[in-house]
């Protein structure tokens, strides 16, 4: 019989440095269920609630990990990283999430966006082969991708708006864009309606 292999959270904080990981949070009404807020430059936050426990989830920021402009020309923006990526693992979920926070909603153009969470779909690629070759050869199998951009973070006192609320957003071209996100659960970002 082979060793039992390791859960792909627990392999992904032994691989990922602590300074990338973004630390969860208690649900202020109940510790059954986490939240995670992202903060990009200091200067505005989403918090994302109904998050599973910490065995579960693990939050990091892609976009500290140096951008390799020493070794790709960056043309086609494969430079680019998108901000965070939520990677959930429950016994109903094997999710990988990809978040592109902006302050305003024409602070970028949809193709910068797309770029940024393209990038960062291939900084997971380059993870999930360090996790097959070092840790487990079915490290990340069969995972689903969602990608979502968050805008207008700043603007208060404004109903949250989906713009794509029936559509599944497994591409970046199909991303899912929320407008003023407040009380965004983690459910509604990647369009599962329960998680146990």
């Amino acid at each position: 019989m082979g060793s039992k292999l390791m859960p792909h959270i627990r392999i992904l904080k032994e691989m990922l440095i602590e300074t990338a990981i973004v630390p969860l949070e208690d649900h202020p009404y109940g510790k059954s269920k986490k939240q995670v807020t992202l903060t990009e430059q200091g200067q505005y936050s989403v918090t994302i609630k109904g998050l599973p426990p910490e065995d579960q989830i693990i939050v990091f920021k892609t976009d500290s990990y140096p951008a390799p402009e020493h070794i790709f020309k960056g043309n086609k923006g494969e430079c680019k990283r998108a901000d965070f990526v939520i990677i959930c693992n429950t016994t109903t979920i094997k999710m990988i999430l990809f978040i592109e926070l902006k302050a305003k909603s024409n602070t970028s153009k949809t193709k910068h966006i797309i770029q940024q969470l393209k990038g960062s779909q291939c900084i997971i690629g380059y993870s999930q082969e360090i996790g097959r070759l070092f840790w487990d050869p079915t490290f990340l199998e069969d995972f689903q991708y969602r990608f979502v951009c968050l805008t207008d973070i700043n603007i208060q006192k404004r109903q949250t708006r989906v713009s794509k609320a029936l559509t599944m957003h497994e591409t970046p071209e199909n991303m899912l864009k929320i407008k003023c996100p407040r009380n965004l659960q983690f459910n509604q970002l990647i369009g599962t309606p329960n998680m146990q």
